[in-house]
């Protein structure tokens, strides 16, 4: 067991008496590494055990389940330890195997009571329920409760994103004038899929927020490399420069520096991409949301201001409030809600294998511009904007018949922001459609043609967006009708799908492209 200073490299030293606790004493509360922001350190508010003892345990098996993309790695550990800097005595850092070895050299054996609040995966709050010593508290971090989404679910006959970001905006008094939504309408997605502008490589706004690393960095990345020697962990992608926020102030600047410089022309390029600029507008404030460093209520509120002052568009402030107080907070409460049963589900019957040079982030291996540009992307940086993830990387995944259980575990572990409860939803329904519909009216594909309006990714590829036979076939195009093809009972009798399916019949090459597909194989695109 060490404290805080060993964090910072100092000698191991004794504990701040957690593991000696005194039943009059505020019970210790233990803080999971994505529980790091100031909203869960003092998760019952005001009064007794407000400034409970706290207790951080940083388990290497976590790491060696998992081969994770070694910048999440860095990203997670340098973010627990700067936390553990920051709270000084008042934390008792512990570096152990497991969470119970952990538990024990922090609070003594059998350990002392203690609190969390609600973990973020099935997996860690199974664990806490089954400890005698571990008071689970309602979830942080989050704008709706459980209870409160149950009863909203509990109305419905049927949910979608729409009516819930809807609820949201209501409830919360989000972009709303007297009761309606500001402007008029709930939803600008018709204003934000402008493809990028031709002939820029880069969009014309100032860049991302940038942190700079310090001694924490430097001893996270030394022990991952001696641990990676060593063989007891093994990691995909590359590491360094830390691109993300590890702190608290570093996360409000990054915030901060969106919502001045970027949020602006957020919206109307929302859904391009580019080779020469991955970012575009994106905010990147995923991966310290998702660590628990700012609360996604803040975010929103600042960007309404922003709205308010005249300083942001109405379309740019709607997507960006889209995102985080809909989409976010959905997936969250959808992990909980479908159970652990949704994470099996395979409504497509998809079975295939992940190839070793996606499970590699082999980018070179790849002859598609997209998909190379895409993963190479990943391997670097351990992120993409949604777009990438969803129309290039997931589109091949489903096109090819992947199982979905590997893919979600894939950008599970390939993303910096990749959680359980993130990817479980965003891979199983939106991605994969392997929940058969329950959380998307249908399946996200396309041919190249959409790859060629929203991006310049296309132009020196060595296929053509619109050829779908013969060497120059791109496999997008080609994989869409294939799967068309392979699904194309169940897709007929979706009312959004039937229109292309049957476009199937007026293929007179449909069966040179099956032959194509099948003989491509595991070859990479």
């Amino acid at each position: 067991m060490v404290t805080a200073r060993a964090a910072l490299g100092a000698a191991p030293a004794r504990g701040n008496g957690c593991e000696r606790h005194n039943p009059m004493a505020p019970r210790p509360h233990w803080l999971f590494g994505d529980q790091l922001g100031p909203h869960f350190v003092n998760p019952r508010g005001g009064g007794p055990g407000a400034h409970a003892p706290l207790v951080m345990i940083e388990a290497r098996s976590v790491l060696r389940r998992r081969r994770f993309h070694r910048a999440k790695a860095h990203l997670v550990l340098s973010a627990m330890r700067h936390r553990a800097a920051e709270l000084g005595d008042r934390v008792t850092y512990v570096r152990a195997e497991t969470y119970a070895e952990g538990l024990e050299q922090a609070l003594g054996h059998p350990p002392a009571p203690l609190t969390v609040c609600h973990p973020t995966s099935r997996r860690a709050l199974d664990f806490a329920r089954t400890r005698k010593e571990v008071e689970v508290l309602p979830a942080k971090g989050f704008m709706v409760s459980h209870d409160d989404f149950a009863r909203w679910a509990d109305s419905r006959q049927g949910l979608r994103l729409e009516s819930f970001y809807r609820w949201v905006r209501a409830r919360h008094d989000l972009l709303m004038d007297g009761g309606e939504p500001a402007g008029g309408r709930w939803n600008l997605d018709h204003d934000n899929r402008e493809p990028p502008p031709r002939g820029q490589e880069t969009l014309d706004v100032r860049g991302p927020w940038q942190p700079r690393e310090d001694a924490i960095d430097d001893e996270v990345r030394h022990d991952l490399d001696r641990w990676e020697r060593d063989g007891d962990v093994s990691f995909v992608g590359r590491d360094g420069p830390r691109r993300f926020p590890a702190t608290r102030r570093e996360a409000l600047s990054a915030l901060r520096h969106f919502i001045t410089h970027r949020l602006p022309d957020f919206g109307r390029y929302e859904d391009a991409m580019l080779a020469g600029d991955p970012v575009l507008s994106h905010s990147l404030l995923s991966a310290p949301l998702n660590l628990g460093l700012l609360d996604p209520a803040e975010c929103v509120e600042r960007a309404e201001r922003a709205f308010r002052a005249g300083d942001a568009p109405l379309n740019s402030v709607e997507g960006f409030v889209r995102q985080i107080a809909g989409w976010r907070e959905y997936v969250w409460h959808l992990y909980w809600h479908f159970g652990e049963d949704y994470r099996h589900r395979n409504a497509l019957r998809h079975t295939t294998p992940l190839p070793d040079w996606f499970l590699d982030l082999d980018a070179e291996a790849v002859t598609a511009n997209c998909l190379s540009t895409v993963l190479a992307q990943v391997r670097d940086t351990g992120w993409t904007h949604h777009i990438p993830r969803l129309m290039v990387l997931g589109s091949r995944a489903l096109q090819d018949g992947w199982d979905p259980a590997a893919v979600t575990d894939w950008f599970h572990r390939c993303f910096v922001d990749g959680y359980d409860w993130v990817m479980l939803p965003n891979v199983v329904g939106m991605s994969q459609y392997a929940d058969g519909g329950l959380m998307t009216t249908k399946p996200y594909t396309s041919g190249g043609a959409y790859i060629n309006k929203m991006s310049d990714l296309c132009g020196p590829c060595a296929y053509r967006p619109t050829a779908r036979t013969g060497d120059h076939a791109c496999p997008y195009t080609a994989g869409y009708w294939a799967f068309l093809h392979r699904h194309r009972a169940r897709l007929a009798a979706n009312h959004r799908t039937s229109r292309a399916v049957k476009g199937l019949d007026r293929l007179k090459d449909l069966p040179e492209l099956l032959d194509d597909t099948a003989r491509r194989g595991d070859t990479p695109p």
